[in-house]
């Protein structure tokens, strides 16, 4: 081979190589775009994945109506012994072993681990060490339900108070109501613009007394063209927002309620209607008289309005939160109602 042959094979040689070499970068950026593609998918579709910066950006709230019943009976049952169960610790460790999913697998898994718990067998500590999205479900399921469960007292008979350890938080309506809901979050709404339902619909009578769910303070009343007549509580850590929409005409509010209010579970916040659905002030244009509420999560105050709200379905909360009920009574002589019976809240007095 003289050196002309040479010099054109060494050529050949090299075009070669970084044919290959360009082919190889192709590859490795159709690869990573292909990663790119499938992680930014997978975080639309999984809340885990969900939290950036330093706050969490969504909550897919799957807890279901069982699930919450036994984490809650194991929380009473072993509270103030030696080894107590909490309930958000033990659903956010169910919830991270099945991936949110709460279906009979996941109670027969978190029966195992409560039991567990309870014997001193384990801690929580122990059984989510290698439970990477644990802190994330803690975190959002403390946000979700951490201020309903706890220490208050409530009052007695002859009007003296006896202290409680359980369930503080409270149904959305005064006992003895009727009234038929079922699980509508999500549903397509057209009003204004298409949108999602983002509560929980309790269709009811119109003058149904309407509870605070949890204590906190009146962050929003007054007329939305959506919600008609509305209330905005918002918990006392700030976590938890409640919206109680379409109220009733005239006379939508408990006597003597306004923006900054503190008001204590349990306590009449207003009553059932049908406004909404209109810019003008105090218009029923809702067909069925229905009591609205939501569940908004607030990480960051930027979440608070916007395209970053979280709302979560509350339908298995709802029926959960049905195993706590005031009674109300009318006022004589007015269209107000009164819950029979107090409490003291530790987070009230503490506010």
């Amino acid at each position: 081979m003289d050196k002309r042959q040479r010099a054109q094979y060494l050529m050949r040689i090299k075009k070669g190589i970084l044919t290959e070499c360009v082919l190889v970068v192709m590859a490795v950026a159709v690869l990573t775009g292909q990663r790119e593609r499938l992680e930014a998918r997978r975080a639309a579709n999984n809340p885990v994945l969900a939290v950036a910066d330093d706050y969490i950006k969504w909550v897919d709230f799957t807890v279901s109506y069982e699930a919450l019943c036994s984490a809650y009976d194991w929380d009473v049952k072993t509270h103030d012994t030696e080894h107590e169960v909490h309930w958000v610790e033990l659903l956010a460790y169910t919830a991270a072993k099945t991936g949110g999913e709460f279906d009979k697998n996941a109670l027969k898994i978190m029966e195992k681990a409560a039991k567990a718990l309870s014997e001193g067998e384990k801690t929580i500590e122990e059984l989510t060490e290698k439970l990477q999205y644990y802190p994330y479900y803690k975190e959002a399921y403390d946000a979700a339900i951490g201020g309903l469960v706890g220490e208050y007292e409530e009052e007695k008979e002859d009007g003296s108070y006896e202290a409680r350890y359980g369930l503080k938080g409270y149904f959305p309506l005064a006992r003895g109501f009727d009234y038929t809901h079922y699980d509508d979050f999500g549903v397509s709404r057209s009003y204004g613009y298409k949108r999602r339902h983002l509560g929980h619909d309790m269709m009811g009578l119109t003058g149904t007394p309407i509870m605070a769910v949890e204590s906190g303070r009146v962050e929003a009343l007054g007329w939305n063209q959506y919600g008609g007549w509305r209330i905005g509580i918002r918990s006392f850590d700030g976590k938890r927002y409640y919206y109680y929409a379409h109220l009733r005409q005239n006379y939508p509010y408990a006597e003597g309620l306004e923006e900054g209010s503190i008001v204590t579970a349990g306590d009449v916040i207003g009553y059932m209607g049908h406004t909404g659905y209109s810019t003008k002030e105090n218009v029923n244009n809702i067909e069925t008289t229905h009591l609205h509420w939501g569940l908004q999560l607030i990480f960051d105050e930027s979440q608070k309005e916007g395209d970053n709200e979280i709302w979560i379905d509350i339908y298995p909360l709802t029926r959960f939160l049905a195993k706590h009920t005031q009674t109300a009574v009318k006022v004589e002589g007015t269209k107000e109602w009164v819950r029979t019976n107090k409490i003291k809240d530790p987070a009230v007095e503490g506010f």
